[in-house]
């Protein structure tokens, strides 16, 4: 069972940024999809980002071209960095890892999240 641990979430003001990282224990980290997802109070649990196992990537409309979603497979961490943050991004962020190599594979495992607060 892959075990996924995030990190770097806090508070920042509104136009900061900050790096989300996910360390992904396993061997099979490289092969798999790895997405973001979020979840603000009273809103269901949402995509931000997904990557494939090739590094195609796809990201939710309210955040293309502010958050960038990366990996790098010597580390099994995936990571994303979130720049222009808005009010509006706070959230508690989930780590997932898919169970294909493909950008919509379903999801496999999720973290304990991290959670964003983005003041104005």
């Amino acid at each position: 069972q892959v075990q996924l641990v995030e990190s770097g979430g806090g508070l920042v003001q509104a136009g900061g940024s900050l790096r989300l990282s996910c360390k992904a224990s396993g061997s099979a980290f490289s092969i798999n999809a790895m997405g973001w997802h979020r979840q603000a109070p009273g809103k269901q649990r949402e995509l931000v980002a997904a990557i494939s196992s090739g590094g195609s990537t796809n990201y939710a409309d309210s955040v293309k071209g502010r958050f960038t979603i990366s990996r790098d497979n010597t580390k099994n961490t995936v990571y994303l960095q979130m720049n222009s943050l808005k009010p509006e991004d706070t959230a508690v962020y989930y780590c997932n890892s898919r169970s294909g190599p493909f950008l919509f594979s379903g999801v496999g495992a999720w973290g304990k999240g991290t959670l964003v607060t983005v003041s104005s």
